[in-house]
C-alpha cells in the first residue's frame, strides 16, 4: 500500500478546522483561546478534554488522549489509517492522492530552495540602498516606508543586468528554476526578476519561499509573482501572515486587504492583524488557513469595481467555513482611495479605526450584495436571486447555522420584495389574494391602495400588517385621493383601534374571572383600564389632527 507523502496530510490539516472534525462528534465549548467539551474516549461528566483550533490538536486533561484530526478519526471511528485519511479528504473536497513518503533527497532539495531564495532576498535588500537601487529606494519611501520598515520586510531591488544567474552561475539550473528565480532562454540563464521593486514572501514558519515584484516604470503587469513551486503556491500563501499571526490572536480577528503594500502599512500603522491574498483572488485555501486562527474576519477592499468585485468573491466562498462563532465583516474604501492611502491622510489611523469598525456585517453586506446583482424588481430577478441564495446557504455546513440564516434572509426577502406589489397583477388576482377576515373591505382596499403606492409604509409596519394576513398579490387599480401623511395616519389608527380591541378582549376574559372568584386578576383589570384610557385618548388626537 501507497503511503501519503506529508504535504498531503499537511494539506488536510490545513483545509480542515480541528474543532469542525471533533464537533461532529463531541458538543464543544470555547472558553478562553480553546474549545472545551467531555472526553470521548473515556467516561466522564465535567468536560476536560480540550482543542486547540490554531495549533490542531487535542488533549484530555483527565485520560491523557492527545492528537490531531488524523489520530482523532482514527480512535473515535475505529478506522485504520487509510480510511481516516479517505474520509477527512472527503470533508475537505480534496482527491486523495498515490503519493510516496518525501525520501530524505527530496526533503534536503527542498531545504537547498530555501537557502537559494534566503540568499537572494539578502542580495536584492543590499541592492536597494546601492546607487542602481535609488530610484527603486526613493520610491518606496515616498510611499511612507522608513528604513525601519523596509528592514523588517525584507524589501529589495532587482537590477536590470542578472545579477542572481550570475552569483549563482556554479549551481545547477535545475535547482535555479525551481525556485522561480532564474530561466533559460535562447542566450543562456537569465534572472525572473529585473528592474523590480521586490517583497520577499515569507511562509508561516518566516522563511523566504518565493517573490513578489512591483514594477518602477509604470508597465503592466504591475506586480509579477514567482510562479508556483515545490515550496510556494499562491493559492496558499497569504502575504504578512507570519508578521500578523500573533496580533491576530491579540486582536480576536483578521482583516484581509487586496495588496502587500496596503498590508504592510497597516500591520505598521496599529492594525497588526492585516494579511492579503497574493498573486491571485481570494481562495478557499487562503480562508481555511485564516479560520483556524480566527473565524472573525473583516475584509476591507478599496471601494472601485475591483474592491467590489473581490468582497463578492469573498462572500461566495466564506459560505462552508461560516460558524456560529464567526463575524465575518465588510469594509470598503470612499473615494477611491485605498488603505494605503486613507492612513497618509490626515487624522489617517482614526479614519481607517472608523472605517474597520464600521464594517458591515456579513447579512447587510449579503443583502447588499443580492440587490446589487440581480434586478430584484423584477419577478425573473427575483427568481435568479432565490436559487443563487438557497445554493449558497447549502455550502453552509454548520446546519443549524445554517437554518438561522435561512430564516433571516427569509424574513428580508418577505419584508423588502414580497410586501412591494407586483402592479401589473390584474383585479381578480389581487381580490383573490386578498384576506383580510379582520377588516372590512373598505379598509382592505385602502390598505391595498397604500402598499402599492406607499411600499415605504408597508416595510415600516410590516409587523403589523402581517396579523391582517395581507397577501403578496396587488393590481395597483384602486385609487384614492390619499397622500403620504394620510396614508401613514390610517395605518397608525387601525393600529391603536385593533389594540383596543384586543384589550377589551382580554378585560372581558379577566372579568369573567373575576366574577368566578378569581381575585388575582383584579390588579390586571386596573392595568387594562389604565392602558385602555391612555390608548383611547391617543386615538382621540390622532383623529383631530
Amino acid at each position: 500500500m501507497s503511503n501519503y507523502n506529508s504535504n498531503f496530510t499537511d494539506e488536510l490539516r490545513e483545509r480542515l478546522s480541528i474543532v469542525d472534525v471533533v464537533g461532529k462528534r463531541v458538543p464543544l465549548t470555547k472558553k478562553g483561546q480553546n474549545f472545551w467539551g467531555c472526553c470521548p474516549f473515556h467516561n466522564e461528566k465535567t468536560p476536560s478534554f480540550s482543542v486547540n483550533e490554531e495549533k490542531g490538536f487535542y488533549h484530555c486533561f483527565g485520560c491523557g488522549e492527545h492528537g490531531d484530526i488524523i489520530s482523532f478519526t482514527m480512535k473515535s471511528n475505529n478506522m485504520d489509517f487509510r480510511a481516516a485519511i479517505n474520509e477527512l479528504a472527503q470533508m475537505a473536497g480534496i482527491k486523495v492522492p498515490e503519493f510516496k513518503q518525501k525520501s530524505d533527497a527530496e526533503k534536503a532539495r527542498e531545504e537547498s530552495y530555501v537557502d537559494i531564495t534566503t540568499a537572494a532576498a539578502r542580495i536584492y535588500h543590499q541592492k536597494l540602498f546601492e546607487p542602481d537601487g535609488a530610484h527603486a529606494l526613493e520610491y518606496i519611501k515616498k510611499r511612507g516606508f522608513t528604513d525601519d520598515i523596509i528592514k523588517k520586510y525584507g524589501l529589495g531591488y532587482s537590477p536590470k543586468n542578472n545579477i542572481i544567474s550570475a552569483k549563482f552561475a556554479n549551481t545547477p539550473f535545475d535547482k535555479l528554476s525551481a525556485t522561480g528565480l532564474v530561466r533559460r532562454g535562447e542566450y543562456g540563464n537569465y534572472d525572473f526578476f529585473r528592474e523590480k521593486l521586490m517583497f520577499p514572501i515569507f511562509n508561516a514558519s518566516g522563511q523566504v519561499v518565493a517573490f513578489s515584484g512591483r514594477s518602477l516604470d509604470g508597465s503592466e503587469p504591475k506586480y509579477i509573482n514567482t510562479v508556483d513551486t515545490e515550496l510556494f503556491h499562491k493559492r496558499k500563501t497569504i502575504f504578512g501572515l507570519n508578521f500578523a499571526r500573533e496580533f491576530i490572536h491579540k486582536n480576536n480577528r483578521s482583516i484581509v486587504v487586496e495588496g502587500q503594500i496596503d498590508a504592510i502599512q497597516m500591520q505598521n500603522h496599529g492594525f497588526g492583524e492585516t494579511v492579503a491574498p497574493l498573486g491571485t483572488a481570494l481562495t478557499e485555501d487562503h480562508i481555511a488557513i485564516l479560520c483556524k486562527l480566527n473565524r472573525n474576519i473583516v475584509f476591507c477592499f478599496d471601494g472601485d469595481a475591483a474592491g467590489q468585485k473581490a468582497a463578492m468573491r469573498a462572500l461566495d466562498i466564506i459560505a462552508p467555513f461560516l460558524r456560529d462563532t464567526s463575524d465575518i465583516r465588510f469594509a470598503f474604501m470612499s473615494g477611491g482611495k485605498d488603505p494605503d492611502e486613507v492612513l497618509k491622510s490626515k487624522d489617517g489611523i482614526k479614519s481607517m479605526k472608523k472605517i474597520i469598525d464600521s464594517a458591515q456585517p456579513l447579512l447587510d453586506f449579503f443583502w447588499f450584495f443580492i440587490n446589487k446583482n440581480f434586478n430584484t424588481v423584477t419577478p425573473n430577478g427575483k427568481s435568479q436571486a432565490e436559487k443563487w441564495i438557497e445554493k449558497w446557504l447549502k455550502k453552509i455546513t454548520d446546519f443549524k447555522f445554517q437554518e438561522i440564516l435561512k430564516t433571516e434572509i427569509n424574513n428580508l426577502i418577505w419584508q423588502n420584495w414580497k410586501k412591494i406589489k407586483n402592479k401589473k397583477e390584474t383585479e381578480a388576482e389581487k381580490l383573490k389574494s386578498i384576506q383580510l377576515p379582520t377588516v372590512d373591505n373598505i379598509t382592505a382596499n385602502t390598505l391595498q391602495f397604500i402598499i402599492d403606492n406607499y411600499p415605504e409604509l408597508a416595510e415600516i409596519h410590516a409587523d403589523f400588517l402581517t396579523t391582517l394576513d395581507l397577501s403578496t398579490g396587488s393590481s395597483g387599480t384602486i385609487n384614492l385621493d390619499m397622500n403620504l401623511q394620510d396614508a401613514e395616519k390610517f395605518i397608525v389608527s387601525l393600529k391603536l383601534t385593533k389594540y383596543l380591541e384586543k384589550l377589551q378582549t382580554d378585560k372581558i376574559n379577566l372579568t369573567m374571572k373575576l366574577l368566578s372568584g378569581d381575585e388575582s386578576v383584579r390588579e390586571k383589570i386596573s392595568g387594562l383600564d389604565a392602558e385602555i384610557k391612555k390608548s383611547t385618548n391617543r386615538l382621540n388626537s390622532l383623529n383631530e389632527i
